[in-house]
């Protein structure tokens, strides 16, 4: 998950579970606003690996540093209680009410394991259980950037002020509604550019829903008797529902998958049903086989592709996928697999596939992760690792394909 979403779901809990006041109110810095404060900065701290990547011209430290020690279930303590530490001496410098020392480690472990949780349902991997394995578990639920849950955390951070006071209420859900629609309509537009288009009927469903969102609750005043922690309670249970929804989809998608693999009488290495932007709705069926891999696009908003149906020929629907071939065996690649630097990213890789070409005298291997979509066709797979050599058979160069 992205770190503006850890920050902003840290906020959300802080606020709905832990009595959190608003992190930017005008009034001055209270219990509450430490507690909200403290929160997301725990809920962003894993992320804080990044700076060793961004010191260090090692490129592979995503795959080996990255989601490890900062976001491991054995080290969260040892963080929490640093947190802590530092938060208690700071608002001591700064003469400011704050919660005791153990309740700080209790909220920064609260914020490190939502970052941990967010991560591990996504599909890139944490090493949760680092220094003493160096496994990556993921459970392939949520896309690694998703919209709408860093909505669903968002909104009801924002309904509060909303309806703070009466006055200017109905100014102040218009203006709002119309700057969700205005952010809604750009990351379509962003969508549309990457390779991952979202549908016109889907943004005209999510502009109706904010309306009625913000808009609604102005009826008769309901949204004024709403307290701020009932609000972002609502959005706590809300992200549950959906991360609930994905589970069950991701469930029905795995099983399509399944059953494909059975139809095709694949010698499945590995196997997986992997979430899509921008939607629940659209998943990247894999299946890892001794020559390649095998990929399916699941869409459950087409019926006559996704219409369950017993494993025969005669009533199994019509499926459409992809074969992505090994290049066959040769010297080249042989020496590549022996790169150190190659064997981390086939460590890594769980659906690698590796391609062999000529360009002039120069024979260049590449291995991708077909984990991540490629969604643009003028540029390479993202997580592609190239190797170059030379006509002696020495490695001219190697990296990610850019």
């Amino acid at each position: 998950m992205d770190t503006i979403t850890h920050g902003i779901a840290g906020a959300l809990i802080g606020k709905a579970m832990f009595g959190g006041d608003e992190m930017f109110a005008l009034r001055p810095m209270n219990r509450g606003r430490v507690i909200t404060w403290s929160l997301m900065l725990g809920a962003v701290f894993p992320d804080s690996d990044v700076f060793r990547e961004t010191f260090s011209h090692n490129e592979l430290l995503i795959l080996t540093w990255h989601r490890s020690i900062t976001h491991s279930l054995i080290c969260l303590p040892i963080f929490a209680l640093a947190l802590a530490a530092l938060t208690r001496w700071f608002v001591r410098w700064r003469k400011w009410d704050a919660p005791s020392f153990a309740a700080l480690t209790g909220i920064y472990a609260v914020g490190i394991a939502s970052h941990i949780f967010l991560d591990l349902v996504t599909s890139f991997g944490t090493m949760i259980w680092s220094p003493l394995r160096w496994s990556r578990p993921a459970w392939d639920l949520i896309f690694i950037v998703d919209f709408t849950l860093t909505g669903i955390f968002l909104v009801p951070q924002v309904l509060p002020w909303v309806y703070a006071t009466p006055e200017g209420l109905r100014r102040r859900a218009l203006n709002t509604w119309l700057l969700f629609v205005l952010a809604t309509v750009i990351i379509s537009g962003i969508a549309q550019v990457v390779g991952a288009p979202i549908s016109l009927e889907v943004v005209l469903v999510v502009i109706v829903i904010l309306a009625a969102i913000f808009l609604l609750p102005a009826t008769r005043g309901f949204g004024l008797k709403v307290k701020r922690a009932s609000w972002n309670l609502a959005g706590v249970v809300a992200a549950a529902c959906y991360i609930t929804a994905a589970f069950y989809a991701h469930k029905v998608a795995l099983a399509r998958v399944q059953d494909f693999a059975a139809f095709q009488h694949l010698d499945a290495q590995a196997m997986g049903a992997l979430p899509l932007p921008p939607s629940l709705w659209h998943w990247d069926g894999l299946v890892r086989a001794p020559r390649g891999v095998y990929e399916t696009r699941i869409d459950f908003g087409d019926a006559a592709v996704n219409a369950g149906a017993p494993q025969d020929s005669a009533h199994l629907p019509s499926i459409e996928y992809r074969f992505y071939p090994d290049a066959p065996a040769n010297s080249y690649i042989e020496a590549a697999k022996q790169l150190p630097q190659v064997q981390t990213v086939l460590w890594f890789s769980r659906f690698p596939v590796i391609r062999f070409h000529k360009e002039g005298g120069d024979a260049v291997v590449e291995i991708s992760d077909l984990r991540f979509p490629h969604l643009r066709p003028d540029r390479p797979a993202a997580f592609t690792y190239r190797v170059r050599f030379g006509v002696n058979g020495a490695v001219l160069s190697q990296g990610w394909a850019k």
